[in-house]
């Protein structure tokens, strides 16, 4: 039977529950973005708990062949139960950004604008509170304690094990598992039908059971008639037209020699605001695709036959993505530059038929031959060079990168070091680099903030946030501690990127404070903050109301071929450590002892001055430019630039900074 087939339950409303019925399918809206939202550093934490290696390659670039960095990858040949547990989780991983994409193109369609930093999920601190060794609420959805089967199971961080996946089960439980598995006697608190009975604005929404039942209730909302003739979608098509209705796509937008093709030929991820009722059509198709492939049942056909036979079912193939695709968007070089079979189309296409709940039984079936961290470390003992290395490495080469032996004792390093505090850097640092990708996201699908300054999705800062997790993992064995938040950086203050480049303390040698620790420009919140090689050119002068990010045509170009910023155009550039504003200056901070430039040309320098009210102004330095070129240290450059400035202040500094620190060694290259 079809939900919502009650006699008219939606039919004939009074009018007057017109404004608490936008009220509650706006707490729907930003409830869906939280769900999705929820599931990313959950399932991303544990798919970077699986034991493995990757190198970073890129087309035409061989400057780490031979290098292996501790963390998985997608493997276009997966053979163990490691490669292919990883493929599975990943693509799954992959699909549940694609559905925070759709929750939130459909949220600003019907006039909300949406939230990545909310107190239902994180403190204001960015401390993430929904996750906790005695929490037992899957927000939104259900308490496991209400249930039989899931009594002993704890929202919380964790490597792939018994115990996580049966909270990725529960998350993504299909509706008649989920009934079958709730104590009789608290079925009631959830699966409420539409319109809400007795909710009113601010209330909290009722509890939904699953995920699939959220979006029948927020697709039932849609279809709300008054007894006047007048609908709810009209009044929220209107909302979502006054408002901009901010659409981004990732997925299927097309980027010519950078994401070429539609990631999913079926079904458009955007939400087309011409005529009501095609935009309605598209709404509710995306709800379809979010359910189908997380739960294998659209919103029509939740109660699927071939569940009772035990059947593995494929999702839709309107709601599958398309292998050329795929190959096309995401290919694979080796670790010369050469084009290889794309590993991202192995994983994700031949997992996406099916759906989510069917994939984890996968990784179930085969938990006894997986090896995760922690059993790696208890068994191997210290990391040795020849771990970080394949049989063929050339050694350091004509880039002078430090050697295998020096990452291997960084990483030792980090983890014989006394007490906590090292674990306590490894969680701030994925901490950091996961609000990246969250506060950017706070202005990305903000329409009135789109339209002064254009934001661009932090792709690095996903990258990022995996490779930070991933170090954790290999050092500590343990998940990141989330929880811990970032203490907000000191106001009207003048921070550094990297090791040695203070502009303050002349000659320090400590690091980039861990407030404003980084994996993206877009994260990148002032001056002297700017990181890593992926260098971004910069317009107008030099006072921060003149900071302003150009946009590019190629901008997708180069996240897929530089590894996520801008490309190298004409420039001149903004220097790492020295760049004039927010934005500016690249990617990563700290800066990767290993980073390397893929391109050549030339940057402007900039001076800092102190305003009357305690705020910094950046200052051109007339005729003061510096070149850098393919295969130089971005560290090094950086240093160059801040002896130039310091030069230019009349100060003089050591010829040459610091060695780098264990961090810097441990940290692979932005990717």
């Amino acid at each position: 039977m079809a939900l919502g087939s009650d006699p008219n339950p939606l039919h004939g409303r009074d009018p007057g529950f017109k404004a608490t019925d936008i009220a509650a399918i706006h707490a729907i809206a930003q409830a869906a973005v939280d769900v999705e939202l929820f599931t990313i550093p959950l399932y991303m934490t544990s798919l970077y708990s699986i034991q493995g290696m990757h190198q970073i390659t890129s087309q035409g670039n061989d400057f780490y062949k031979g290098r292996l960095w501790p963390g998985p990858a997608p493997t276009a040949n997966p053979r163990t139960a490691n490669e292919k547990a990883f493929n599975i989780i990943f693509s799954v991983f992959i699909q549940e950004m694609l559905h925070l994409q759709l929750a939130s193109n459909i949220a600003t369609a019907i006039g909300l604008t949406p939230t990545y930093t909310g107190p239902a999920l994180q403190n204001k601190n960015h401390g993430w509170i929904c996750y906790g060794p005695t929490l037992t609420v899957i927000p939104y959805i259900i308490d496991l304690q209400d249930t039989k089967e899931h009594k002993d199971v704890v929202v919380n961080l964790g490597p792939v094990s018994e115990d996580q996946l049966k909270l990725f089960l529960a998350i993504e439980e299909p509706e008649k598992v989920a009934k079958d598995y709730i104590d009789p006697d608290k079925i009631g608190k959830y699966f409420p039908k539409v319109p809400f009975a007795n909710w009113a604005p601010k209330q909290p929404l009722p509890m939904f059971g699953t995920i699939g039942w959220m979006y029948q209730c927020y697709k039932d909302y849609l279809d709300i008639e008054y007894s006047d003739g007048s609908t709810l979608w009209e009044a929220l098509y209107g909302a979502g037209q006054k408002k901009g209705a901010q659409q981004n796509d990732l997925f299927n937008n097309f980027v010519a020699g950078g994401h070429p093709m539609r990631e999913f030929m079926g079904f458009e991820s955007t939400v087309a605001l011409t005529y009501p009722d095609i935009a309605k059509q598209q709404i509710i198709q995306m709800m379809n695709a979010i359910t189908d492939q997380g739960e294998g049942a659209t919103l029509k056909f939740r109660l699927m036959q071939a569940r009772a036979l035990n059947l593995l079912q494929a999702v839709a193939p309107s709601y599958q993505s398309s292998r050329p695709a795929l190959e096309s968007d995401y290919p694979s070089f080796s670790d010369t530059g050469k084009l290889e079979d794309s590993a991202d189309a192995k994983a994700r296409y031949e997992n996406d038929k099916l759906d989510h709940y069917e994939r984890f039984q996968l990784v179930n079936a085969m938990l006894s031959e997986i090896v995760t961290w922690p059993h790696w470390l208890a068994s191997h003992g210290a990391w040795k060079a020849e771990d970080l290395q394949t049989p063929d490495y050339p050694g350091p080469g004509p880039y002078h990168l430090p050697t295998t032996q020096q990452t291997a004792d960084a990483l030792n390093a980090l983890a014989q070091a006394p007490g906590e505090a090292n674990y306590t850097l490894l969680s701030h640092a994925s901490i950091g680099a996961i609000a990246g990708v969250t506060t950017v996201l706070d202005n990305y699908w903000n329409a009135e903030k789109q339209a002064k300054q254009t934001v661009l999705f932090p792709m690095p800062s996903m990258g990022g946030s995996g490779d930070r997790m991933a170090i954790c993992w290999a050092v500590f064995g343990r998940a990141p501690d989330l929880a811990l938040g970032l203490a907000p950086p000191a106001k009207d203050t003048l921070f550094h990127a990297c090791q040695s480049l203070d502009f303050n303390g002349q000659g320090t040698n400590d690091c980039a404070n861990i407030a404003i620790f980084h994996t993206c420009k877009g994260s990148n919140n002032c001056r002297a903050q700017g990181g890593c090689g992926f260098v971004q050119t910069f317009e107008g002068g030099g006072a921060p109301s003149n900071c302003s990010t150009q946009v590019r045509a190629d901008t997708m170009l180069a996240v897929r071929t530089f590894g996520g910023c801008n490309p190298f155009a004409d420039g001149p550039y903004s220097a790492p450590s020295d760049n004039k504003c927010g934005s500016f200056g690249g990617c990563a901070v700290p800066i990767s002892a290993y980073q390397l430039y893929p391109k050549s040309g030339h940057m402007q320098l900039f001076d800092y001055v102190r305003e009357s009210d305690g705020s910094w102004k950046s200052v051109e330095i007339d005729g003061a430019q510096i070149d850098f070129a393919k295969g130089m240290a971005v560290h090094a450059v950086a240093y160059e630039a801040y002896a130039k400035v310091m030069q230019h202040r009349g100060k003089t500094v050591p010829a040459n900074p610091a060695p780098p620190n264990t961090l810097r060694l441990a940290f692979p290259p932005s990717t």
